[in-house]
This record gives structure tokens, C-alpha cells and sequence, in this order.
């Protein structure tokens, strides 16, 4: 799958990974201090309604702002951010699309 943007004038190109299927989209837990390692989630599009995952955007958009390329990076603990995909999806069916960093 590739999606087209234009930015100023121009186009730009970009692949979208190909364990991203659709209706989902890329996410990566950064722990501060690194007492965890990173992991990038494969999240389905109906969490971000999710009051908890919302609140981490919020903190995200304050930490690392808007203009960024790739998967979404939150500032938090993976094992935080499996608690609050647990709470809105059945997680287990998903844990096979998590890779640590």
C-alpha cells in the first residue's frame, strides 16, 4: 500500500509497512529512562477514541509535537500502553504484532 501527500506543491511518497494492514495503524512506546525497552504495536483505529489512549496523544503532541514521520511515538511504558490496548481490544489476539526495539 503506498499513500500519496501533497506538500507544498509537491507530492511525496510513502510506504506504509507491510504489517500495518488497514484499519490499523503503527504505535511506539518509549519508556522515559529506558527502564523498559522501546516496542512499536500494530493498534487498531477504534483505540484511538479510547479516553486513556487519548491522554497519551495529548502527552505525545506536548513531548514530541506534530510534525513526525513514521509510527506514532507515545511517552510511556510498553507494558502501560499493552494495559490500556487490553482494556479496549482483546489484546491477547494482538501480541503477535508487537517487536521490541
Amino acid at each position: 500500500m503506498r499513500i500519496m501527500s501533497t506538500l507544498g506543491g509537491r507530492t511525496k511518497s510513502n510506504s506504509v509497512p507491510q504489517d500495518v494492514k488497514e484499519g490499523h495503524f503503527a504505535v511506539v512506546a518509549v519508556a522515559a529512562g529506558g527502564d523498559e525497552p522501546n516496542k512499536r504495536f500494530i493498534v487498531p483505529l477504534g483505540c484511538l477514541t479510547h479516553p486513556s489512549f487519548q491522554r497519551l496523544l495529548e502527552q505525545a503532541a506536548e513531548e514530541y509535537g506534530f510534525d513526525h514521520n513514521g509510527a506514532l511515538t507515545v511517552p510511556c511504558r510498553p507494558s502501560e500502553l499493552e494495559g490500556i490496548l487490553a482494556e479496549q481490544i482483546n489484546w491477547t489476539s494482538f501480541k503477535t504484532m508487537v517487536h521490541s526495539y
